[in-house]
């Protein structure tokens, strides 16, 4: 290794409402980190390594912690869920590892600096002090702008303000392009990466608190990208080898650019804004193999029918098939849905499923319906009971008596997050009622998500330029 500082950044794997990084995903914290600190020194060495590389390879790991200047670890989950291609870091690692060695300038950023480390749902956020203890600099605010004033500053930790909040896209712009060829050093690299892209932050509904255990109202307003930055770095990931994208970081795909920000809870979508954009990624990149969105508001979807229409229609036209509209529904109980704050009532997420079917559940090329709603829900909220899962459940079992297509159901329990309505509360809902969630969850798989699976791919279906993770047994994934 050579070069004015030597860097290492240890990925160890991020998922939050509106943002994936976990295999085969890169987020966007490892490319902006690298980029904020090429852009103060282009020849800095900077090494990557995922938390599951050091893991087969400690000794090279420890062996290059060892004589880094600056060692940057990225954690935090704080949407649960079970991942096939990766494993997130464990807090007793994360509380090792760092204490390693005394040489590195050793930062902790990520969600986890933030709000906490969660592993999986029904646990509080909180970071132990024994992580606490092992770093020189948790930075709470955007990690690209501290390192960047950090490396300004040659490494003095006592010049910058860990909670900095950017408020535009301005040095996103710019860290975004230069640290493009950090993924070259990603395992998955050449393989099946996909890169994470950022539209917006900030949920449109933050008018109205947003939903109760949402982190994305804690940005208050919400702040668009610029277009043309979005396809530069495009651009430059593409210049790099990826070849696979996700528009996934923002809360609301359909949102994005949209009318009257700010004064109402769902803004009018701008179907010519998001056409616009996806026209100019297959323009910059025409030997794409993967272009996907994620996270769609339902009820921008039942309120604007018309644009929503037209916004699919676009997505058809300019995506890759297999793609999904994350629907994040969380409960069925009228209820629930008012003592947090949720974005649809039952009959209107049975509407938003039913005007995405119309033109998504359509086949592509690789075999694959173009883009179906995936459905959360989440347990655990304020003012469930019994009741909340019996109405989840039926929703579920109306959604397939109508014919309906949904991709997949994610059910989760909820990880209460400091600054979250829902932090007050705690884990006393999901104790009560451990039992009630381990019956429906089985239900639903059973009778609910087996035969969709089948809708979705029915006997015979011949799928197209399809990556294998996983070998079990005879069975592959």
């Amino acid at each position: 290794m050579s070069g004015q500082h030597e860097v290492l950044i240890i990925d160890g794997y991020s998922d939050e409402p509106a943002g994936l990084g976990v295999p085969p995903y890169i987020d966007v914290y490892p490319r902006y980190i690298a980029g904020a600190i090429w852009a103060v020194n282009k020849s800095t060495n900077i090494v990557y390594l995922t938390v599951d590389e050091i893991r087969r390879n400690f000794e090279k790991f420890t062996k290059i912690y060892s004589r880094v200047k600056v060692a940057i670890f990225i954690a935090g989950v704080c949407v649960p869920g079970k991942y096939l291609s990766g494993d997130p870091i464990k807090p007793e690692e994360l509380a090792l590892w760092s204490k390693l060695s005394d040489k590195p300038l050793k930062i902790l950023a990520g969600p986890v600096a933030r709000f906490g480390l969660g592993t999986e749902g029904g646990k509080l956020m909180e970071l132990p002090e024994k992580i606490k203890e092992g770093f020189d600099l948790i930075i709470k605010g955007d990690p690209e702008l501290v390192i960047y004033r950090l490396f300004k500053e040659k490494l003095n930790i006592d010049a910058v303000d860990p909670c900095e909040i950017r408020d535009n896209y301005k040095l996103v712009d710019v860290f975004s392009r230069l640290g493009a060829r950090i993924i070259k050093q990603h395992p998955n690299y050449g393989l099946n990466l996909i890169c994470e892209i950022e539209t917006y932050r900030g949920c449109p509904r933050h008018i109205t608190g947003g939903c109760s255990f949402c982190i994305e109202p804690l940005y208050r307003g919400v702040t668009y990208r610029d277009p043309s930055g979005i396809l530069r770095e495009i651009k430059a990931l593409y210049n790099q080898g990826a070849r696979s994208f996700r528009l996934g970081r923002q809360p609301d795909f359909f949102a994005y650019q949209s009318f009257d920000k700010g004064v109402f809870e769902f803004p009018r979508p701008n179907p010519e804004a998001i056409e616009n954009l996806l026209k100019g990624i297959r323009y910059c990149c025409e030997d794409l193999e993967t272009l996907h969105i994620d996270n769609v508001n339902p009820g921008t979807v039942f309120h604007y029918e018309m644009e929503s229409t037209k916004i699919v229609k676009a997505i058809i036209k300019y995506h890759t098939p297999g793609d999904v509209a994350a629907f994040g529904i969380e409960s069925t109980d009228p209820r629930v849905i008012k003592l947090n704050n949720l974005k649809v009532m039952p009959e209107e997420a049975l509407e938003a499923i039913k005007i995405i079917n119309r033109y998504g559940k359509m086949r592509g090329w690789n075999g694959l319906p173009h883009i179906l709603p995936g459905i959360n829900f989440v347990y655990g909220l304020i003012g469930e009971t019994k009741e909340t899962y019996i109405l989840n459940y039926e929703f579920m079992k109306q959604v397939l008596s109508k014919g309906y297509v949904v991709r997949r159901i994610n059910i989760r329990q909820v990880l209460p997050i400091p600054g979250t309505r829902i932090w007050s509360q705690g884990t006393s809902i999901i104790s009560r009622h451990k039992q009630y969630f381990k019956k429906y969850k089985t239900l639903m798989r059973k009778f609910i998500d087996m035969p969709m699976l089948r809708r979705v791919l029915p006997k015979g279906t011949i799928l197209r330029s399809v990556y294998t993770e996983k070998y079990l047994g005879n069975k592959t994934l």
